[in-house]
């Protein structure tokens, strides 16, 4: 059994069409959700309620809107204690962008891979689709790709087939509204294979098609996510940065008069402990490495002399490629380069 979940604020018929659309094909039960939609919706919903009758499953209601994060979570909290067999969830939405077809596709590659995150994807490219959808979309999908290491070509999709140990550790997972979709994705990554399945895209033209879905704001929110993930590896290598300085100068004190290479002593002394620094954090607070040290830490040893070599390799060929320039302005962008495509090897090679 695979309960369909559909979190819904203030909806419209298009609800109840699909409701019935489901109980024509006996497709249920169904696990509706009334985010906060107030007293003007009430009968609505009470007429989604007397086709799940039918149909299997009920409406949850929150007093006040919570976000379809929430909408969700409640969701899955229901289905855990109330149907012990499922073997996972689909999730839907409400405004029409999904068909019965579509969330039987979904449903039925969960069923046979109850270990699989499913995404029901939408293409871009056909007749119909709103450019700015189309060039939002893949734009999402390279920095989503970027940033986790997760390919998904429809990363906003709410066509979703999700594991019942995956509900489990989501109800856990930061998220209320619209974010939480992008948490999934990105708290699947190392754990559950991702497959997608094509589905039907659908843009409603209607005048009174409404989405609660904020451009502005709720992007905001899902690149912040993707923004804070970055952010903590650019922590990384900055403190690393600084350790480095401040342990060369403590070195270069006590080891000046002492040696004549107290300068070479000094740099690798405090190369290789910023270097452990930045590897530790990389492992446990940037990539939340599940790698075994040895194997992680041997890695990260080859990636940093590579690193280092290929880094005064450039700065020496740019240099003479380009003399006017000063040394240090072609350091800063064969570092800054580096720094990336640092970041995607550590990702997916390393941890």
């Amino acid at each position: 059994m695979t309960p369909i979940v559909i979190p819904a604020y203030e909806p419209d018929q298009r609800l109840i069409s699909l409701l019935k659309d489901m109980l024509d094909q006996k497709l249920g039960p169904v696990i509706i959700v009334d985010d906060g939609s107030g007293k003007e919706y009430a009968d609505l919903f009470a007429q989604a309620q007397e086709i799940l009758r039918e149909l299997g499953g009920t409406v949850l209601t929150h007093e006040v809107n919570r976000g379809k994060g929430r909408g969700l979570k409640t969701a899955f909290a229901h289905i855990l204690e109330v149907y012990p067999d499922a073997v996972g969830c689909v999730t839907a939405d409400s405004d029409g962008q999904h068909t019965v077809d579509c969330i039987l596709s979904v449903r039925q590659a969960l069923e046979e891979n109850p270990d699989k995150l499913i995404l029901g994807v939408r293409r871009f490219d056909g007749e119909g689709v709103p450019w700015k959808s189309r060039a939002g979309n893949k734009i999402t999908e390279k920095v989503f790709a970027y940033v986790s290491g997760v390919h998904v070509t429809d990363t906003q999709t709410g066509l979703r087939g999700i594991p019942r140990n995956f509900m489990k550790e989501l109800l856990d997972v930061p998220g209320e509204r619209f974010e939480f979709e992008t948490q999934m994705l990105l708290e699947s990554a190392g754990k559950y294979t991702i497959q997608e399945v094509p589905i039907r895209t659908i843009y409603d033209s209607r005048d009174n098609h409404q989405t609660h879905f904020n451009p502005f704001a709720d992007s905001v929110k899902i690149y912040r996510i993707l923004a804070a993930r970055f952010l903590k590896y650019i922590f990384a290598s900055a403190s690393s940065c600084v350790i480095d300085l401040v342990l060369f100068a403590i070195f270069c004190r006590l080891f000046k008069g002492r040696t004549p290479a107290y300068i070479a002593v000094s740099t690798v002394l405090a190369r290789v402990i910023s270097a452990v620094y930045n590897y530790l954090v990389n492992y446990k607070l940037v990539f939340g490495s599940k790698q075994k040290v040895a194997v992680s830490g041997l890695k990260y040893f080859v990636l940093a002399v590579a690193q280092m070599s290929l880094s005064a390799l450039l700065v020496t060929a740019g240099s003479s490629i380009l003399p006017a320039l000063p040394e240090v302005a072609v350091k800063v962008v064969v570092d800054t380069v580096l720094f990336f495509i640092s970041y995607k090897v550590q990702q997916k090679y390393i941890f």
